[in-house]
Parts: structure tokens; sequence; C-alpha cells
């Protein structure tokens, strides 16, 4: 059974799907009503799983005409997404960050589920026991090693 997060996001991918285009735009009072749930709920699902890690934007206007505007950005050129990652990685990384980049890389096909569960469990605080901004410093080395990785494997 999913959750309502899953079908939330399942709904807006086929949205995705059905518009056959980059971008959709969806009210979220209609969304929370169509589903039952509170806008915060929606806000969530958006913030969690269309990220610009998951290989989204999203612009957002709020008020009685307001909307939510996501776009899928174009993964198709590998290096140029590669290298988006790599920016959002910087020199410092948290557990967090790194596990929605494992996920989004994931969803685009660059890395198995298997790879992503070994990956973030290499990256986890108990493996690196040094201060919180040496272990961010260092995770974010090895999320650049797994990029290289990916890029010269493929």
């Amino acid at each position: 059974m999913h959750n309502m997060s899953d079908i939330i996001e399942e709904y807006i991918k086929e949205l995705f799907r059905q518009a056959d285009q980059d971008e959709v735009e969806i009210k979220r009072a209609q969304i929370a009503e169509k589903f039952d749930c509170v806008p915060s709920q929606l806000n969530y699902v958006i913030k969690t799983r269309f990220t610009n890690e998951h290989g989204y934007t999203i612009e957002s206007k709020r008020g009685g005409g307001g909307y939510i505007r996501i776009t899928r950005v174009e993964t198709s050129d590998q290096d140029a997404f590669l290298a988006r990652i790599r920016s959002l990685i910087g020199d410092g990384i948290s557990f967090n960050h790194s596990v929605r980049i494992l996920d989004g890389l994931e969803e685009n096909e660059l890395i198995t589920n298997r790879e992503k569960r070994l990956m973030a469990s290499a990256i986890q605080r108990e493996v690196i026991p040094v201060d919180m901004e040496l272990r961010d410093m260092i995770r974010a080395n090895m999320m650049h090693q797994f990029i290289d990785i990916i890029q010269f494997y493929d």
C-alpha cells in the first residue's frame, strides 16, 4: 500500500507523461482537494521528491490565482546533468542532501537501487566518525568520486 506522498508523486509524474512536456502547472488547493489532504502534504511532496537533485525546478506563485510550476530539467545530456549535481554537492554536504542526490541519480537511471543503497551506507554518519564539518567535507569528496565513477563507466 502506498502512502499519500507516493500517490501524489505518482499523480504529478503522470501529469508529465500525459502532457508529454517538461513542465506542468498545478494548483495547490485543487490537488489537496483531489486527494483529500492538506496543502502542506503537497508542499512536502514537492520539496522532497521534485528537487534539483531529482532533476526538477520549482516556481511557485501564492494567492488566489497561485500555482506551482514544476519543470523537468533536461537529463538526456548526462554530462550536463552530472555537472549540475556536482555543483549541488559542493565542498560539503549533509547525509540527507546526499540521499536526495542518490535518489535523483536512481530516478534518472544513472545508478541502480542496489548501488544507491551501497553508496548511502558508505556515507552514513556512523561510518565517518568525525566532527560534522569534516564529515560533510569527506562525504562531499565521496559523492564527487561516485559521480566520477558514474561518468567513467557510462
